[in-house]
């Protein structure tokens, strides 16, 4: 799937589920939500590299799957916020990290 899809499709569930949910959306709730799921993320990081108490530990291929799933979510919810704000990833992507073109005209 092309970036652009992927923004589009994550944008539509995440809607879908804040309707389902009554939640209503704003740029102030993106933005937390997106802070949580980062959080969620670096907590399952820690797990998988056992950097956490003993308790917390879970054997690598699940805790390969949280850590994968939670960076999903990171990247969902950047995906929403892009498409919120009309800001196209894939293009922004690329003229940031590949041809750098946003780098040279500072």
């Amino acid at each position: 799937m092309l970036l652009k899809h992927l923004q589009k499709e994550a944008s539509n569930v995440f809607l879908n589920n804040l309707k389902r949910d009554g939640i209503k959306m704003t740029d102030e709730y993106l933005i937390l939500k997106l802070t949580e799921e980062l959080g969620e993320f670096v907590q399952s990081y820690l797990v998988h590299e056992r950097k956490c108490r003993p308790e917390k530990y879970l054997p690598l291929p699940e805790s390969k799957k949280t850590i994968s799933k939670e960076l999903a979510d990171v990247l969902g919810l950047i995906f929403v916020i892009a498409e919120t704000l009309e800001i196209d990833v894939e293009e922004a992507l690329i003229k940031k990290w590949i041809t750098r073109e946003w780098i040279k005209e500072k």
